[in-house]
C-alpha cells in the first residue's frame, strides 16, 4: 500500500491510535416510510458451514426502536445506521475494535503534503446490489447529492436534511466554510478531493457509517425513496421492511471479499421493551440483543448459554434544553435544572456500575476534554435562588419530552424521566412527561417543538467534533442541535479546531468552547455509559464497535 504522509495527516493519526487504545475494549436519528415492506418471512436456506458453523445461517438482532431511514445521509440516528452499514458501504473503513482506519471500498489513499488533496484508489470489479458498477463517478454523484441541496437526487423538496454531512464537511455548497472545493475524476477507480482548507479529521469523516455510497441507478429508479430501498455494495442486501417490526436483509452473493458474509440471512427485529428482549433471548428467539439493562448483567455472566458484551464508554445522555423556548431563554432557568437533577442518583439507579456521571458533552479519552470544568452538582437550594433570580420564585411549568426506546448511552429512559420529574418538582418546577414514538420524536425534537427533552450522542468517528460541532454549533440548529443553542464565540472555537493543524491547539480550542458551554447550560449532561448486551453463545465473531454500528460480515452462527 502507498502511503504519503502529511505532517498534519501523521499528527492526527497519533492522536487516533492513542485514543483507538484506550477505547478497545468489548465495549443519536429521520423519515418513515409511507407504506409497509412485506412482512418478514422464514429462511430455510443454509450456511455454507464450517468446522466451527453449521445450519440455517439466520440471525436476528433485536433492538429497542425502528430504523428512521436506510438512506444514511438523511438521518443521525443510530438504529438507522445499524442497519445501513451492513448494505452501503464507504471508501474506507474503521478497525473492528477502534477508530483506526482500513480500507473500505478505497483500498489505497494518498493525501498531499499541505492536507489540501486527497487521492483514492478504488476496488475494482465491485457491483452493487443491483448489478450496476461501483465506480469513481458514483462516488462523486453520492458526495455531490449530499453537499448540494439543488442536486437531482438531494431530494430537499421531500424534506430530507443532509445535516450531518454539513456538520463534518464545513457546510454545504456555496457556504463560506464547506471545505470541498473540487471532487475530480481520475478514471474508473481514481477520485481525487480538493480542499480549500485542511480539515484535520476529512478522512475519519469517511470511515462514518453516514456516507456509504448508494448506487446512482438506485438513486434514480426509486427517487425519495430510497430511504425505504436501500442499494449498496455492502454484504447484506436490503429484502424489506415492515415498520416498527423488522427489516430483513440477504447476504451479498457477489460481495467484494470472498468467502463473506458467513450469514444467510439478518432480521433486525423491534422489541421495544428491554426486558421482553431479554426473555427472548433466552427462549432462543433471538441471537443478539442491545439494550440489556444494566441490572441483568451479572445474571447473564453467571448463565450458561449466554455471553455479556460492553462496548466502549464513547458516549453520553443527557437532557436538552430549547433554549429557544420560554423559560428556557433564560440561563438562570437552565441553570437551576442543572443544580436541580441527581446525576448520581441516576447513574447509581439504573447503570450497576456501568456508567460515569458527566459534565461535559464529551467522553474523557478524547482530545480536548475539559477536566478543569466544574460541572453543576446536586444542589437543589442553589436551583430555587437561581429560579427566584430568574422571576419564578413559586415555581413554573414545563414539558418534559422523554425518549421511546432504550439506547446504548440510556437504557431505561421512562425510569430516568421519572427520576428527573421528582427531582424537579422538589425545586418547585412541574414537568409533565410527553411520550411520542421514535420517528415522531426525533422529526418533532428536530423541528423545536420541545421544551425539555431526553437524548444522547455515541462517537462515531473518534474526534471530538462530532460531539461538540454536531450537538451545539450553531449551524446545526434545527438538525442535531436539538437545544436550539447559539453562541457564536463557541461557533468560532469550533471552527478553528477543525481547521487546526497542531494536535494541542485543537485540544487547547476545545477546552475553551466547553467551559463556555458548561456556563451557558444548553444541556445537563448526566451520564457516560459503559454499553451493555447480549448473545446466544452460539454467535460466533462478533465484535460490538464503539460507535454502536459494527457490520456483520464476519459474524457466523455455530450448532
Amino acid at each position: 500500500m502507498k502511503w504519503k504522509w502529511s505532517c498534519l495527516f501523521a499528527m492526527m493519526l497519533a492522536f487516533l491510535f492513542v485514543f483507538a487504545a484506550c477505547s478497545n475494549s468489548e465495549e443519536t436519528d429521520n423519515e418513515p416510510a409511507e407504506e409497509p415492506a412485506e412482512e418478514a418471512v422464514d429462511s430455510e436456506d443454509e450456511g455454507e458451514g464450517t468446522q466451527e458453523a453449521s445450519g440455517e445461517q439466520v440471525l436476528v438482532f433485536a433492538r429497542g426502536g425502528d430504523s428512521e431511514s436506510l438512506d444514511p445521509g438523511s438521518t443521525t440516528d443510530g438504529e438507522s445506521s445499524r442497519v445501513t452499514v451492513q448494505v452501503l458501504e464507504g471508501l474506507l473503513q474503521f478497525d473492528k475494535e477502534s477508530f483506526e482506519l482500513t480500507p473500505g471500498l478505497a483500498h489505497d489513499w494518498e493525501v498531499s503534503e499541505d492536507g489540501l488533496n486527497y487521492t483514492f484508489y478504488l476496488e475494482e470489479g465491485v457491483t452493487f446490489h443491483d448489478g450496476s458498477d461501483f465506480n469513481a463517478e458514483a462516488v462523486k454523484t453520492n458526495f455531490e447529492r449530499w453537499s448540494d441541496p439543488e442536486h437531482e437526487y438531494a431530494f430537499t423538496d421531500e424534506g430530507y436534511v443532509y445535516s450531518m454531512y454539513g456538520t463534518m464537511f464545513g457546510g454545504f455548497k456555496g457556504d463560506e466554510g464547506h471545505v470541498i472545493d473540487e471532487i475530480n475524476v481520475i478514471n474508473d477507480h481514481e477520485i481525487e478531493f480538493v480542499l480549500n482548507q485542511p480539515l484535520g479529521f476529512f478522512l475519519q469523516n469517511l470511515g462514518m457509517s453516514y456516507f456509504g455510497i448508494t448506487s446512482p441507478a438506485a438513486l434514480e429508479e426509486y427517487g425519495s425513496k430510497i430511504n425505504e430501498n436501500p442499494v449498496g455494495t455492502g454484504p447484506f442486501k436490503f429484502v424489506s421492511w415492515s415498520k416498527d417490526d423488522s427489516i430483513i436483509l440477504d447476504k451479498n452473493e457477489n460481495y467484494r471479499i470472498e468467502g463473506y458474509p458467513k450469514l444467510e440471512r439478518v432480521i433486525f427485529e423491534v422489541i421495544p421493551d428491554n426486558a421482553a428482549r431479554l426473555i427472548a433471548l433466552r427462549s432462543g428467539e433471538i441471537d443478539i440483543m442491545d439494550g440489556l439493562n444494566p441490572d441483568d448483567a451479572a445474571g447473564i455472566e453467571a448463565e450458561d448459554g449466554l455471553e455479556l458484551l460492553t462496548r466502549a464508554e464513547n458516549n453520553f445522555a443527557y437532557l436538552g434544553l430549547n433554549t429557544q423556548k420560554e423559560p428556557l431563554d433564560q440561563v438562570e432557568v437552565r441553570q437551576a435544572i442543572n443544580y436541580a437533577i441527581d446525576k448520581e442518583a441516576i447513574g447509581e439507579a439504573l447503570y450497576a456500575g456501568y456508567a460515569n456521571v458527566a459534565k461535559n458533552p464529551l467522553p474523557p479519552g478524547y482530545l480536548g476534554y475539559n477536566d478543569n470544568v466544574e460541572g453543576y452538582g446536586f444542589n437543589p437550594e442553589k436551583a430555587k435562588e437561581l429560579l427566584a433570580e430568574a422571576g419564578y420564585e413559586g415555581g413554573l411549568d414545563i414539558e418534559l419530552w422523554t425518549m421511546p426506546v432504550a439506547r446504548p448511552y440510556m437504557p431505561d429512559p421512562e425510569t430516568v424521566s421519572q427520576i428527573i420529574q421528582n427531582n424537579l418538582e422538589q425545586v418547585g418546577i412541574n414537568a409533565t412527561i410527553v411520550r411520542e414514538e421514535w420517528a415522531p420524536y426525533l422529526e418533532k425534537t428536530m423541528n423545536g417543538e420541545q421544551q425539555l427533552y431526553m437524548l444522547g450522542w455515541s462517537g462515531t468517528n473518534g474526534d471530538p467534533d462530532y460531539f461538540l460541532s454536531s450537538l451545539l454549533h450553531g449551524s446545526n440548529v434545527g438538525s442535531s442541535n436539538r437545544s436550539f443553542y447559539q453562541n457564536d464565540e463557541v461557533d468560532k472555537l469550533l471552527d478553528a479546531a477543525k481547521r487546526a493543524v497542531d494536535q494541542d491547539e485543537r485540544a487547547d480550542l476545545y477546552k475553551q468552547a466547553q467551559a463556555i458551554i458548561s456556563e451557558d447550560s444548553p444541556m445537563v449532561t448526566l451520564v457516560h455509559s459503559t454499553p451493555v448486551m447480549a448473545t446466544s453463545s452460539n454467535v460466533l465473531n462478533y465484535v460490538p464497535h464503539p460507535s454502536t454500528s459494527e457490520p456483520l460480515t464476519e459474524v457466523e452462527l455455530a450448532n
